[in-house]
């Protein structure tokens, strides 16, 4: 991953600039991210509020459900950014918005009991039913060497 990013809309007229190293980075398949994105899945990369700042316009938030609000440019409709109550100190970035996204690896699957039934993945990654957030995932891509973990 990187240290410190820029990040634009596909218009250019929502810019942002990150400090510092993410929390997180992970592939969602909930049928909301899906919906929003308009993709079979979404990548999203987490840090702190106070790591971004905007340095052209503003997003426009619509409240996607209870407690979530989701950020994006109101001239050309890009998704940006996921908001929730659960994660107060945090913003969730489309890592399409980046301007270098391929150094950004993801690290899991989330919500992969609701990916599209057609998707097949042949990557090496950690698969969750939900958020993963102190769980065990529910299973592994099948390049994981499961020799130093085992199976979960």
């Amino acid at each position: 991953m990187t240290e410190g990013a820029k990040g634009r809309c596909f218009c250019g007229n929502v810019q942002f600039e990150l400090q510092g190293q993410p929390l997180w980075v992970a592939h969602c398949h909930c049928e909301s991210c899906r919906r929003n994105t308009g993709s079979a899945v979404a990548t999203f990369v987490g840090y702190k509020k106070e790591q971004l700042a905007y340095t052209r316009g503003k997003r426009k938030f619509y409240a996607s459900s209870p407690g979530v609000q989701r950020g994006f440019c109101a001239d050309c409709g890009t998704p940006m950014t996921y908001e929730a109550d659960r994660y107060p100190d945090e913003v969730h970035l489309t890592v399409s918005t980046l301007d270098n996204p391929g150094a950004y690896r993801p690290q899991a699957h989330v919500f992969f009991a609701e990916r599209v039934s057609w998707m097949d993945l042949e990557d090496d990654l950690p698969r969750y039913a939900g958020l993963g957030t102190g769980a065990e995932p529910v299973s592994w891509g099948p390049l994981h060497d499961r020799s130093e973990v085992g199976d979960p």
